[in-house]
């Protein structure tokens, strides 16, 4: 399941969470929109159920946003135990699947 996050309960949820993806996105871009069901259905695939998939919009999250140095979008970062691990424009999937393995190393 991918959780929808704000600067008001981000830091708290990568606390809470030892493995974290955060997809950033905004309304206006289409390459984050046909990447959505991808990665909602890697958020839904019970192999994964260790790691947190967040959502962040990164026009209305400035604080979020810094946290995973968003460059451009979509962007992908990934946080182990409140730390950045790794974080890049894309909308592969097999960069999402790197990210993931990365995350159980």
């Amino acid at each position: 399941m991918v959780q929808l996050s704000t600067d008001a309960d981000f830091e708290s949820l990568l606390k809470d969470n030892n493995k974290v993806i955060v997809k950033y996105f905004a309304d206006w871009c289409g390459s984050c929109k046909l990447f959505a069901p991808k990665y909602k259905r890697h958020s839904n695939d019970e192999s994964n159920s260790d790691i947190l998939f967040l959502e962040v919009n990164a026009e209305e999250n400035e604080k979020a946003r810094k946290l995973g140095g968003v460059d451009n979008l979509p962007y992908l970062a990934s946080f182990k135990n409140g730390v950045l691990l790794e974080g890049t424009a894309t909308s592969k999937e097999e960069y999402l699947q790197k990210m993931m393995d990365d995350l159980r190393k």
